[in-house]
């Protein structure tokens, strides 16, 4: 069988890319065969006409209808899976697989398509105001994307989506990655019916650390305000007695000016370096604002025995669960003293650590490892390709 992915990268490369690299070894392991519609977003917003293309092509792209129109007549794919189309390839797109009658599976990574801006955020707190259908225009009364062209264009683009049915005429089904995700899709009128839940996956090959400490508390991911990182700049600050570790590229760099002493800046790691990094850590720590999507850092840790403490909403919750189902910490969300909390005590407890780390890579091989969810996906595309459309 043939699948033909599809996804515009961002302009930096991203976990969502990594997801979709690992997509395509994931069906080529299974015996499809991989074909790719990739376009590119690099270097896009760097130039006043490069940011009023990115606004009118997410509302109707030609370049990209062509591009799709071409893949599906090239590659004569049974199957489509589609994961951002935004800007450059658009959600007018889809037309085309409908055209074709090919089968449409959409991976949804975030919350894009109710929210403009995919975050379910607003003044670094969650916000739902999209869930009301017609309320995509929030994104500018409230200028979501603190640039009032960025804002107009994004909740366009989501409105124009809504208002043509490109999702819910030309999606036969949505693959979300959480059951929050779910929910929330089913909340704004998405039919149940045609969503189902694959989770992100990892590798599970990593053999965890036999040792019950470890050297750090870990922050792995993009170092900025949305991801929390202030919050646990502060615990550390409270702590200076535990040294933390934050591996990633900085964005907000008004957030590592006057660091404290036992906080340690990384920088982007791979590789052998990334591997030490995760394996000498007692445990890692998120605490984003946000709802984020499905955090690969916890599997990450996951994959070297490591538990993590995370804010209790959204994904987060059901990933890290709760009793005996956990794999970590959850604290209040957007609370510092509760982060704080947290860590001390997590830190003052190595064999609570150590079992919580246990629990994490039992749970990551048996729900989350690439055999598990390559299944998952394995029958969700027999059966979607044996639908008739």
């Amino acid at each position: 069988m043939k699948v033909l992915l599809v996804h515009n990268d961002y302009g930096k490369y991203s976990g969502e890319e990594a997801v979709v690299d690992k997509m395509a070894a994931m069906l080529g392991g299974l015996g499809h065969d991989v074909a790719q519609l990739r376009m590119t977003t690099a270097g896009a917003r760097e130039s006043l006409s490069g940011k009023i293309r990115g606004f009118v092509s997410g509302v109707y792209c030609p370049g990209g209808v062509k591009a799709m129109r071409e893949a599906l007549r090239r590659e004569k794919p049974d199957v489509v899976n589609i994961h951002n189309l935004f800007p450059f390839i658009s959600p007018a797109a889809l037309r085309e697989c409908k055209k074709a009658g090919v089968p449409v599976i959409m991976t949804v990574h975030n919350f894009r398509l109710i929210c403009p801006t995919g975050l379910f955020m607003r003044n670094n707190r969650p916000c739902e105001l999209c869930l009301e259908k017609g309320n995509e225009w929030g994104c500018v009364r409230y200028n979501c994307e603190h640039s009032m062209l960025k804002s107009v264009g994004y909740a366009a683009r989501n409105a124009v989506a809504r208002l043509r049915r490109h999702y819910l005429d030309c999606v036969d089904r949505f693959a979300c990655i959480t059951d929050f995700q779910r929910r929330k899709l089913i909340a704004a009128g998405f039919p149940a019916e045609r969503i189902v839940v694959i989770p992100n996956s990892i590798d599970a090959t990593a053999e965890p650390s036999a040792s019950t400490d470890g050297g750090y508390v870990a922050f792995s991911g993009r170092i900025s305000g949305e991801k929390g990182v202030d919050m646990i700049i502060e615990t550390a600050r409270r702590n200076p007695g535990i040294p933390f570790r934050l591996a990633g590229a900085v964005r907000d760099k008004e957030l590592v000016e006057n660091l404290p002493e036992n906080v340690k800046l990384m920088g982007h790691l791979s590789g052998a370096g990334f591997e030490r990094f995760n394996s000498e850590a007692r445990f890692f720590v998120m605490a984003s604002r946000c709802y984020e999507g499905f955090p690969m850092a916890i599997l990450e840790a996951a994959r070297y025995g490591k538990p993590t403490i995370a804010p209790d909403h959204g994904g987060f919750s059901e990933i890290i669960g709760r009793g005996t189902d956990a794999i970590g910490v959850l604290f209040t969300p957007n609370d510092t003293d509760s982060l704080s909390a947290a860590v001390s005590s997590l830190w003052a407890d190595s064999a609570e650590s150590a079992r919580l780390g246990a629990a994490a890579n039992s749970k990551l091989r048996t729900r989350y490892s690439t055999e598990v969810i390559s299944s998952k996906w394995a029958s969700l595309i027999t059966e979607i390709q044996s639908r008739p459309i």
